[in-house]
Parts: C-alpha cells; sequence; structure tokens
C-alpha cells in the first residue's frame, strides 16, 4: 500500500510540490486549501525570477536560487509537452541603477557570475537608453529638504537568465498535470489542526473531518504558524502586505521585440503584452510586536505611490489606465530566515515548506525538490 502524503495548502509551493511528488515518489498525494488555488501570498505575486540578478551569492539561499532558476528552464518545457502553455518571459531582467557609488558591487557580482557560469550585464545609461528606449533616464523627486531635485539613472544590470512566469496560470497548469497523475486536490476546507499520537502525525484535522496521512508537508503561507503548534517549536510568520496592479497603454512600450521586467526603486514593471503591465512590489509591514494578524488592509494610497514610483522611470505609466489592483499578504518567519524548509521539531513525520517571503514563486522549485528528496529518505 502506498504512503499518504498530505500537502496542507497550494499556493504555488504547494502545487509544486505536488506535481514533483507524483513525477519522483510513488505516493498517494492530497493536498487541502481552506480558500481557491493561488490565493493568498501566490496571488499578490507578480512571478518575477530574480535569481541570477540577485547579490546572494553562496550558501543556502544562492543554492535555492540557482535550482529554481535551472529547473523554470526545464519545467516550462515539460508543462508545453503535456500541452500546459504557462505564460513565461524570458526576456530577463533589467534593474535599474540610480547610484553610482553601487556600480562596483555590480560589476563584482558580474565577476561571480561569470565564474558560476551565468551571464549579467552592466549596461551604461546610453546602452539602456538604446536597448529600453521607455525608461526614462532623469527624473524629478522630491528631496530630503522637500525640494525638488532631479535624479539620474547612472547605470543597468541586466540578467538575461532570469525570467517571469504568471503564477495563477502556473498553478493551474500544475493542478491539472498533477491531477493527472492521481492527486487529490480539495479547496475550500478549512484546517484545524494536526492529529497527533506520540510525536507522531496521523492525520489532518479539517472541517471535513480527518485525513490520514503517512507524512503532512505544511506550505500554507500565513496559516502555517497555527500548524506548527502541534510540534516543540512553533513556527511565528510576519504578514507583510504587498499591492499590485494591471495597467492598459494604447501601445507596448519600447522594442516590440525585447520585453523585459524592469525594477526600480524596488517596483516591478512586467510587461504582459498587448500594452498591458503589472507594477507591483510595495511593503507593508505590521505596526507593534507579535502575534501578528492574519490581514493587513490594502489601501487606496498605497496603489497611487506604486503608479506613481514608478512614472519616475517610466512616464507613460503616469497616463495608463487601471484596469485592477489587488493585494495580497506575504509570510516573513521571525527569528529565522526565508524560507522555512525544515522537519517540525517533535513531529517525527511533519516537514514545514513556508515562510518565503517575497520569493515564493522564484523558490518553489527548488522547495519542492528538497521536499522529494527528505520523503525518499524518509518514506
Amino acid at each position: 500500500m502506498r504512503p499518504n502524503v498530505v500537502v496542507v495548502g497550494c499556493g504555488v509551493v504547494g502545487a509544486m510540490i505536488a506535481y514533483e511528488l507524483t513525477r519522483q515518489l510513488d505516493v498517494e498525494v492530497t493536498v487541502l486549501e481552506r480558500h481557491d488555488p493561488a490565493q493568498g501570498s501566490t496571488g499578490a505575486a507578480l512571478g518575477v525570477l530574480m535569481g541570477i540578478i540577485s547579490h546572494k551569492v553562496k550558501g543556502r539561499t544562492w543554492r535555492l536560487r540557482e535550482a529554481s532558476v535551472r529547473r523554470y528552464k526545464t519545467l516550462i518545457a515539460e508543462l508545453a509537452d503535456q500541452g500546459e502553455v504557462v505564460p513565461f518571459n524570458a526576456h530577463g531582467i533589467v534593474s535599474l541603477c540610480f547610484d553610482e557609488g553601487k556600480i562596483p558591487r555590480w560589476q563584482t557580482l558580474r565577476e561571480k557570475r561569470a565564474a558560476q557560469g551565468w551571464p549579467l550585464e552592466i549596461w551604461s545609461s546610453a546602452e539602456l537608453k538604446e536597448r529600453c528606449p521607455q525608461v526614462a533616464l532623469e527624473s524629478v523627486v522630491v528631496g530630503a529638504d522637500g525640494q525638488d531635485a532631479v535624479r539620474a539613472v547612472k547605470a543597468a544590470v541586466y540578467s538575461p537568465a532570469d525570467g517571469q512566469v504568471h503564477p495563477a496560470d502556473l498553478v493551474r497548469s500544475l493542478i491539472a498535470m498533477a491531477t493527472n497523475q492521481g492527486v487529490c486536490f480539495r479547496s475550500n476546507v478549512e484546517v484545524a489542526g494536526l492529529a497527533m499520537e506520540g510525536g507522531r502525525c496521523v492525520g489532518v484535522r479539517t472541517s471535513d473531518g480527518d485525513v490520514p496521512a503517512d507524512w503532512v508537508v505544511v506550505s500554507a503561507g500565513l496559516g502555517s504558524a497555527v500548524l506548527t503548534q502541534a510540534g516543540n517549536d512553533p513556527l511565528a510568520l510576519m504578514p507583510v502586505l504587498g499591492q499590485a496592479m494591471e495597467i492598459q497603454l494604447p501601445n507596448v512600450l519600447g522594442d516590440v521585440a525585447f520585453q523585459p521586467v524592469i525594477n526600480g526603486d524596488d517596483i516591478q514593471f512586467v510587461p504582459l503584452g498587448d500594452g498591458r503591465y503589472w507594477l507591483g512590489a510595495t511593503v507593508e509591514f505590521p505596526e507593534g510586536e507579535g502575534p501578528f494578524p492574519e490581514q493587513l488592509e490594502a489601501d487606496a494610497q498605497g496603489i497611487e505611490n506604486l503608479q506613481r514610483g514608478a512614472a519616475r522611470f517610466c512616464e507613460a505609466i503616469a497616463q495608463a489606465k487601471v484596469l485592477r489592483s489587488w493585494s495580497g499578504l506575504r509570510p516573513r518567519p521571525v527569528g529565522q530566515p526565508a524560507p522555512v524548509i525544515k522537519p517540525l521539531a517533535g513531529a517525527e513525520n511533519v516537514t514545514l515548506a513556508t515562510g518565503h517571503y517575497r520569493n515564493g514563486v522564484l523558490l518553489a522549485p527548488a522547495t519542492a525538490q528538497q521536499v522529494c528528496e527528505l520523503l525518499k529518505t524518509a518514506l
């Protein structure tokens, strides 16, 4: 009889884990989700895969990023071969540099990436204007003294190996493929806790009754924290609010044949085709100290600031039509680095795969791989 693996949470991480489990292990898999799939932090994500352009160059964080970038290259083609075409922008990421003093750090990163086998380019402002004419090289900003000042783009960093994927479409495709392999997905099921016998979890308690489990993987975003109360080292997660918007412009900006993601001032400008774009990556933290709420309220001012901030480096955005705006909460671990991929202390058959903060979409493939490797040994 095949072991039962229950995955709690069906955002991009949970869906990826379910998909990879069906490919690599002979197990029965059930995925439980208290809402519809791809809500929560996945619903707020823009799917920008900042792996190679990240300043992480060694250790666990870099290994996760690099493994995920490599897996995305094969995953998107793999899904397409099975009839699941997921929108993927392979034009890379351009990051704007407004501080000339930071250029040496980027040059050091370029050398490190070359040694690691990854391309990274540093463009002058003239090269940026030639490649991405939609970017304004100078903009007017309000200085610390309240006076207007002119700020210029000093350089740009281009990472052709990074990209962007549509998070919700990716989750839908992963669910479709995993379902074909026998995975049972159950949505709108409230998970109340883990059923423990001694130091072992024997099932997951839900609003529809207990679900038996030989192994449990917790990837429920902010909802993961309450489930870890069953162990000896409960997880603390801080909700971090992100807001995003979809805009429409009369025409595609820049070179139609070259449409990379552009990052400036920590704002992502994501081309979708036909003059549509996503803007996102605002970050707002809760006030005070924990315990932290599972909800933070978005506000219209945040969306307005997002559009205004993006318009500083791409003037046409100021006149764009806003098609929709949305927000979501990202789970940031408290007292430990993101993400949390480890056993739940005091529960010998529960694995945590959660707390990815702003990198859930990017790190989902590497997370799923780690979970699979663990279960190959344990089951």
